[in-house]
């Protein structure tokens, strides 16, 4: 008994110590992801959550595993803070729906004339003008900041959490399915789109970066990289479906 008492004080001093050490990184990981959310994201909300997600990466931490604990706690950390911002959507249900119309839009035309559809064509399709369709895909993304292998990514409500449930084998599997898929899709996208995602997803630059290297506004690659996910969404309705 006194040698099962002793083992378990330790790894629970062990843990702390782990939390207490990597503090600095749940800070780092809150303020670039600060940087690419809307001002109505708290940074406090962020960093609480994230503080969860260490706790949790520091009790099933296995470094037997061969991961370091950093990269470990990194992707527990990030999860958390993913999870917290699904949680507290501060999309309004009519921005969803008008993203849903969207798609449906984007799907119809591009199932009609076997190529990708234009801007042009799909406010023509949903009768508003080319105004308000750029306002609806500033709206309806938020500039998303969701990993490729999230079905959440595509602005679906009620889609599974990223991080909580990761143990589970066949969530894991369905993610890789679905990471394949979505792999697939992004390269048949227009080269603009798809060069906006690579920066924005893979290099993790943030908009006004991407915008210099585009020689357009934030604004517009706002614009491009909602197009690229209703697109996907689009392309992708029947997966998001299941």
């Amino acid at each position: 008994m006194k040698g099962n008492a002793a083992k378990a004080a330790a790894e629970f001093a062990s843990s702390n110590e782990l939390v207490v050490l990597h503090e600095p990184l749940v800070k780092r990981i809150a303020y670039h992801l600060m940087s690419r959310l809307p001002a109505s994201v708290q940074a406090d909300d962020l960093i609480q959550a994230g503080m969860i997600g260490l706790i949790e990466a520091s009790r099933k931490f296995d470094p037997e595993q061969g991961a370091s604990f950093e990269t470990y706690a990194g992707i527990r950390i990030r999860g958390a803070m993913l999870d917290e911002i699904r949680r507290t959507d501060w999309t309004p249900r009519s921005v969803h729906r008008k993203a849903r119309e969207v798609a449906e839009a984007v799907r119809k035309i591009e199932n009609e004339k076997g190529r990708d559809a234009r801007d042009i064509e799909v406010a023509e399709e949903m009768a508003i003008s080319l105004e308000e369709y750029h306002k609806i895909l500033q709206d309806s993304t938020g500039c998303r900041i969701f990993s490729f292998e999230d079905p959440g990514m595509l602005g679906e409500e009620g889609m599974t959490d990223s991080g909580r449930h990761a143990d589970q084998p066949l969530e894991n599997l369905q993610k890789s399915d679905f990471k394949q898929g979505l792999a697939d899709e992004i390269k048949g996208l227009p080269e603009r789109e798809r060069l906006v995602m690579a920066l924005y997803y893979d290099e993790e630059l943030n908009l006004r970066e991407i915008g210099e290297i585009l020689g357009v506004s934030e604004s517009r690659v706002c614009q491009i990289h909602g197009q690229a996910l209703i697109r996907l969404r689009a392309r992708m309705g029947e997966w998001l479906s299941e």
